[in-house]
């Protein structure tokens, strides 16, 4: 199994709210790099943000995400050119865009989307321009060529090559307009039916999808506030429900031992929010249970 490598990226661009940027920091202030038994590679420094939202596009902060963008892929790319596991810490969502183009550069790759939220709204219709609302959309090609079309590789990864696990803000998405995921070739498995079939027959549906012998592999997104709200409330858009760290370990577990899973990113937790580090400490423990059960044998779980 490939070594992991940890790439900081500490960008909050795609959002209006900061704090997801300390997100690195934290994590590796708990022992996540000791308890995985990994190296630390890079950190990708973003550039400062604009807080004007562009008139045409509507989108904040574009140009900065496609130059942050590209500079990440060089990361992800170069960690994965040497044959090791690239851990992305953000960030925001928007940082998916750059680990997603790094492996469009190199061939064809699905999508395991963890995040409690589809991130598929349009411009037109999410308030503040933010991409951390609209990273799926972008990745999927749709939108303005300035985050759609990066490189001119649009998209950066095809709708049946992406599955998007836990999601649960689907009414929410509805009411506030947000273009449909649910009318598109995008697999879908919401937080209902892991609760009415099962999580372990969720991922393997899941993973089924995504091992298939057309991919070279697949990446995958872990947004925080996939968690339930009573153990994750350090995120700045919460809901009520969400997977246990149990449910998140398992799933995260389960995609490692594919052995088809090329690199995965983390991003939203806010440490701003969790005064006392304890969410961190358990955030960090679980992603070491997930990616390197071994490594965490007799360790404490959350």
């Amino acid at each position: 199994m490939p070594d992991i490598v940890i790439v900081q990226a500490p960008s909050a661009l795609g959002l209006t709210a900061r704090g997801v940027e300390m997100l690195p920091g934290a994590l590796l202030s708990h022992g996540l790099a000791e308890g995985l038994r990994a190296r630390r590679f890079s950190r990708v420094e973003p550039l400062p943000p604009d807080k004007t939202r562009d008139p045409e596009t509507l989108i904040l902060n574009a140009d900065g995400i496609a130059d942050y963008a590209t500079k990440l892929a060089a990361e992800v790319g170069s960690v994965m050119g040497d044959g090791d596991f690239p851990l992305v810490l953000g960030g925001d969502c928007s940082i998916l865009l750059g680990n997603l183009l790094a492996l469009r550069r190199r061939g064809r790759y699905g999508l395991l989307f963890i995040d409690g939220h589809a991130d598929f709204y349009q411009p037109s219709a999410e308030p503040l321009g933010e991409v951390a609302s609209m990273e799926l959309a972008f990745a999927t090609g749709r939108g303005a060529a300035v985050l759609a079309d990066i490189e001119g590789l649009r998209p950066l990864v095809r709708d049946e090559d992406v599955v998007v696990f836990g999601r649960r803000d689907g009414r929410d998405a509805d009411e506030h307009g947000s273009q449909r995921i649910e009318d598109t070739p995008i697999a879908m498995i919401e937080l209902d039916r892991i609760r009415a079939e099962g999580l372990a027959n969720c991922i393997d549906e899941a993973l089924s999808h995504l091992m298939r012998s057309d991919l070279d592999g697949f990446w995958l997104h872990l947004d925080a506030d996939v968690l339930d709200d009573a153990i994750m409330p350090a995120v700045d858009y919460r809901m009520p429900d969400g997977l246990s760290w149990d449910e998140l370990v398992a799933t995260i577990a389960a995609a490692r031992m594919s052995e088809r899973l090329v690199g995965m990113d983390v991003t939203i937790f806010n440490p701003t929010l969790d005064k006392r580090g304890t969410i961190a400490a358990d955030l960090a423990q679980a992603l070491v249970r997930g990616l390197a059960p071994d490594a965490a044998h007799s360790r404490r779980s959350p």
